[in-house]
């Protein structure tokens, strides 16, 4: 199965578990800065190509996961649902499937607590397997190892003895 999940903000952190077993994730994150003079539009630009290159570079995939945006108000929150829009059209052109995890879902699962801080998610990341440079980079690999679990386990539930592993 090929994953592409993500913690999205103007630090998008990224992972992609792609390829046929037995794969390695990988991961990163992506900055979505506005420079000097530029319109606020050039961050969703910059994201759309961003995210083709990312599909494209594993084939399209069969899911992109990503962290719900809390609709709190405020420029964070316009910004979230500007690239979930670009999310939701890029996956229907390419025929791939999105989804979407709530933040506090990934805490508990991720440490046992729906509360838990950003070094607590750091910390789990690691435990994990991943090497995150930050937050935003750990939350994109437990957003993975999460979907990893979930989707991995409902296909071998699916086919007995045909699920991907990695």
């Amino acid at each position: 199965m090929k994953i592409l999940s993500l913690d999205l903000g103007t630090k998008t952190g990224w992972a992609i578990l792609a390829g046929p077993p037995p794969c390695t994730p990988d991961s990163g994150v992506q900055t979505f800065d506005v420079r000097r003079g530029e319109s606020p539009g050039m961050r969703y630009h910059r994201f759309r190509a961003w995210l083709r290159e990312m599909m494209f570079m594993f084939d399209a995939g069969d899911i992109v996961i990503y962290e719900q945006a809390h609709n709190r108000g405020g420029a964070a929150t316009q910004l979230l649902n500007g690239m979930t829009a670009i999310i939701f059209e890029e996956c229907a052109v390419a025929g791939v499937d999105h989804d979407t995890i709530h933040s506090s879902t990934l805490k508990k699962w991720a440490t046992g607590s729906g509360r838990a801080e950003k070094q607590a998610m750091i910390e789990a990341a690691r435990r994990r397997g991943g090497t995150p440079r930050d937050d935003n980079e750990a939350d994109a690999w437990l957003i993975l190892c999460y979907a990893r679990e979930r989707y991995l386990t409902a296909s071998r539930r699916k086919k007995p003895g045909r699920g991907k592993s990695c």
